[in-house]
């Protein structure tokens, strides 16, 4: 069923379209999930819980990309499961391992002072992104969106671990820079 189907049925208040999502998109929500929590049942109960969500916010919301939008869904239930489940025992390392990238590259919610700043914060990312060479940025949104580790992206763009890193770690400090020109940095 496509998309446009499927939010129609949301906003005729349909059940079905939980179901038409499941179909979709169950095992990339569940994806997404596992990745993070590492943990079938968990994983599980947080894609019952995207659907519940994208219930609640379809209507009135028209999501303009539903996979997009159900991935941010999950991801963020994802990672607020795992915080209350104790990172330390349950992600495997690396959750952490990507936040701990990130902090070298992103202000901390220290120097967020409110919601509309993180929001332009956001903002300023995806402009940034837009900056970079198609290949990169699907790369830094594999390993900071979806948490994928190096080696899987390696044998995805079917380039070298060590080029992954590489890629990676010119993108952060290009980043920082970018930031520091929009002043998030002083």
């Amino acid at each position: 069923m496509e998309d446009k189907a499927i939010l129609n049925l949301y906003f005729a208040r349909d059940e079905l379209a939980i179901t038409e999502t499941d179909r979709k998109y169950g095992g990339y929500c569940y994806s997404i999930a596992n990745r993070i929590l590492c943990s079938n049942e968990d994983s599980e109960e947080t894609v019952s819980d995207t659907y519940w969500q994208a219930w609640n916010s379809i209507p009135p919301q028209w999501p303009n990309f539903l996979k997009l939008f159900l991935a941010k869904i999950t991801r963020n239930l994802a990672l607020n499961r795992l915080q209350k489940l104790s990172a330390a025992k349950r992600g495997g390392g690396e959750v952490e391992l990507v936040l701990e990238e990130l902090a070298g590259c992103i202000p901390g919610t220290e120097q967020i002072d409110d919601q509309l700043n993180a929001k332009e914060l956001s903002r300023v990312i995806r402009e940034f992104l837009d900056t970079l060479p198609e290949r990169d940025q699907d790369i830094f949104l594999q390993r900071y969106f979806f948490f994928d580790d190096a080696d899987t992206i390696a044998v995805r763009y079917r380039i070298k671990r060590t080029n992954v890193n590489l890629i990676l770690s010119r993108t952060r400090l290009k980043l920082k820079t970018y930031l520091t020109q929009e002043g998030y940095y002083l």
